[in-house]
């Protein structure tokens, strides 16, 4: 048996979007910004995807700013916003568990002369509400914070940030990559500015996301060279990968409910499996404040490396964390943040599953864990 089980990192296509891609690339190939009739039917099919997706996540299909995925959505967020009011003051804030697509923003900014403060963050991965209140001062303009964990899966109380932040004239940018398909999206009603997606974690291609943006809300742009999203992006639209976002989203929304129950049972068969079999490991994060599809766990008796080779072994395909940091030997900066310099930062293995994930795969998963924890207890025992 084959397991993938790192669908945190990405999903496959779903066929269905696939299909849509097919469609759209073979027959609908205009450029959307011609006004000849083939550019006109581009156009269709361009701005219907865009009302799409912005009815799926309740917002106005003008708020939607297409992007080429999280990494480019989280950059012109934060650059946008930070450079376009620094007249109104040089400091912004961000926690310490964000992914690299922001911190890196965040230390390139804190390089141009802005003042950045990281907030902490508890052994469950949630933000410390005092401390990003005491880190607000008059010159604050920006607050970054992710909706949902990409390493351990805690979902940060958006709307006790939002009540610090009111009335304060602090823009408010979630990465909700992780969130997208698993918690229900309605823009309009959420108390945030910005928010950034990309399709590939939910059934959709690589290399196509989008940034949603608030009415009223002004970005300092850096890509240039075009009017394409109303001045806000420039560069053609990818219309087929846009068109295949738009079905993804349509399917993930459409399945919410059933696939979040599947994924919180897989995750509680996953746990009490490895109970049942005596092996010793602690869960990263939080059981209540989470999602079902990441489970992040410690191993004490093995190093992640070897873990991770072993596990392949046994075609089981699992990480140590986020895919943008793959091959690195460096202890994940999410769990330390939660856990300082405990060997659990360098001992733990994320586990991330999707509704194609069946509870066979489970208990495989659950079986070459035993065999790996009994190999090591053999060892010692020598």
């Amino acid at each position: 048996m084959k397991v993938y089980a790192d669908y945190a990192a990405t999903t496959p296509v779903k066929p269905i979007v696939t299909e849509k891609i097919t469609e759209i690339l073979s027959e609908h190939y205009g450029n959307p910004s011609s006004i000849h009739s083939i550019g006109r039917d581009g156009r269709k099919y361009l701005d219907q995807s865009r009302r799409e997706i912005a009815t799926l996540l309740g917002a106005n299909p003008n708020e939607v700013i297409f992007t080429s995925g999280a990494t480019e959505s989280n950059n012109t967020a934060i650059k946008g916003i930070a450079r376009k009011r620094k007249h109104l003051g040089k400091h912004i804030i961000t926690s310490r568990i964000e992914h690299h697509s922001v911190l890196h923003v965040f230390e390139e900014l804190e390089r141009e002369g802005f003042e950045v403060s990281y907030i902490n963050v508890n052994d469950e991965g949630l933000v410390d509400l005092d401390e990003l209140k005491q880190a607000i001062n008059p010159e604050t303009t920006l607050v970054s914070i992710m909706l949902v964990n990409n390493e351990v899966g805690t979902v940060q109380p958006l709307y006790e940030i939002a009540e610090i932040l009111e009335e304060q004239n602090i823009a408010f940018h979630v990465d909700a990559v992780q969130a997208i398909g698993h918690m229900p999206i309605e823009f309009d009603e959420m108390p945030i500015d910005l928010l950034s997606m990309t399709a590939h974690k939910f059934g959709g291609p690589k290399g196509i996301g989008a940034l949603l943006v608030k009415k009223g809300i002004q970005l300092d742009t850096f890509i240039q060279g075009g009017e394409q999203e109303l001045k806000r992006r420039a560069g053609t639209e990818n219309v087929p990968y846009i068109c295949g976002m738009a079905s993804a989203l349509a399917v993930a929304n459409e399945h919410m409910d059933e696939n979040n129950v599947h994924l919180m049972n897989l995750k509680e068969k996953l746990i009490v499996g490895l109970q049942q079999h005596a092996i010793p490991f602690e869960l990263n994060g939080s059981m209540v404040d989470t999602t079902g599809h990441i489970t992040n766990l410690y191993f004490p008796f093995i190093e992640v490396e070897t873990m991770l080779t072993l596990l392949d072994m046994a075609n089981i395909y699992v990480s140590s964390g986020s895919a943008c940091t793959a091959g690195s030997t460096l202890p994940s900066h999410v769990l330390e943040a939660m856990y300082g310099e405990h060997e659990r930062v360098k001992q733990s293995v994320r586990f991330s599953f999707s509704d194609l994930t069946t509870e066979e795969e489970i208990n495989y998963i659950v079986d070459a864990i035993m065999k790996i924890y009994n190999q090591f207890k053999e060892e010692e025992n020598e």
